[in-house]
C-alpha cells in the first residue's frame, strides 16, 4: 500500500492548493490512504469548516497539533469525526480521539496515530514514547503510521529509531520547514524529520513576512496572518508492505501553484 501524508496546512492559501490538488496527487502516486496536518488551517489552529474542507478535497485523514485549543469551535467536530485526530498522548479528559483504525486488504488494519512532541512544544503532554508503546501493545499485530507533531528534530529522530521496525512510518510535522533526510530505517521504518508545510510560498513559516519581521524588531505583537498568495504543497509518499507492516521506500514530495 502506498500511504501520502503533507505537512501542515497554513491558511487560506494552504487549504486552496490542497483541496485543489489531493485527489490528482492520490491518483498519480497510486494512494491507498492520505493523511494531512490540519494544525494552522486558521494560522493557529483550526476551525470545523476547514476541516471539512480538507476531507471534502481528498483527504481521509486530518491530525492536528499544539493549536488545537485555540480554535475552540472544533472540539465538538472531534468528538463527531473519528477521522479528525488530535494528539493522543494529551489528557484523556481531552475531547476526540488521537488515532483510528482502517482495514488493510492483507486483513491486518493500519493504525495512524497522531502525538505531539514534549521538548519545547507541549511541556504538559504524556509522553509520546510511552503512549505510543502502550498502544502497541494493545493493537500487536496492525500496522502503525505515526505523525508526529514535535519541535525538536532529535525527540522525531529519537521516537523513529525507538520504534524502528514496529512502526511502517514516523513523519514529523510543525516546524514547516520540509527536511532532506527521508530514508527507510535499518529495521523498516520509513522516517522523515519533518513533511513542511502546505501553505504561502512567500510567507515566513506561513505568516506574512512583515509581520514576522516586525515581531523579530521588538515591535507590539499581533494577530497572526497568513498571506493568500501563491501556494507549496510538501510531504512524502510511503511504500508500505501490508504483510510485513515495514515500509520499502519513501519519497519526499513538494508540488508549487
Amino acid at each position: 500500500m502506498n500511504l501520502l501524508a503533507f505537512g501542515d496546512v497554513c491558511g487560506e492559501a494552504g487549504l486552496r492548493i490542497a483541496c485543489g490538488k489531493l485527489r490528482a496527487l492520490k491518483k498519480y502516486y497510486g494512494a491507498d490512504v492520505c493523511v494531512i496536518n490540519g494544525e494552522n488551517a486558521d494560522v493557529l489552529g483550526i476551525k470545523p469548516e476547514q476541516a471539512r474542507r480538507l476531507f471534502e478535497g481528498g483527504a481521509d485523514i486530518v491530525t492536528l497539533g499544539n493549536h488545537v485549543w485555540n480554535r475552540l469551535q472544533i472540539k465538538n467536530e472531534l468528538e463527531e469525526n473519528r477521522f479528525l485526530l488530535r494528539p493522543h498522548n494529551l489528557s484523556p479528559r481531552a475531547p476526540g480521539a488521537g488515532y483510528v483504525r482502517l482495514p488493510l486488504n492483507s486483513g491486518r488494519r493500519l493504525v495512524i496515530v497522531c502525538l505531539v512532541g514534549r521538548l519545547e512544544c507541549v511541556w504538559n503532554a504524556d509522553s509520546p514514547f510511552h503512549t505510543l508503546e502502550t498502544l502497541m501493545r494493545e493493537y500487536g499485530e496492525d500496522v502503525f503510521a505515526v505523525d508526529f507533531h514535535a519541535e525538536a528534530t532529535s525527540e522525531k529522530a529519537a521516537l523513529a529509531h525507538c520504534f524502528d521496525g514496529r512502526a511502517a512510518a514516523v513523519f514529523g510535522t510543525h516546524t514547516h520547514v520540509q527536511t532532506s533526510d527521508e530514508r527507510v530505517l535499518p529495521g523498516g521504518t520509513g522516517f522523515i524529520t519533518d513533511l513542511g508545510m502546505t501553505g504561502p510560498r512567500y510567507s515566513v513559516l506561513g505568516v506574512k513576512v512583515e509581520q514576522s519581521v516586525s515581531t523579530f524588531l521588538g515591535d507590539v505583537p499581533s494577530r497572526y496572518e497568513s498571506p493568500d498568495t501563491e501556494a507549496v504543497m510538501e510531504g512524502a509518499v510511503f511504500a508500505i508492505d501490508e504483510v510485513s507492516g515495514k515500509c520499502t521506500g519513501v519519497e519526499r514530495i513538494r508540488v508549487e501553484e
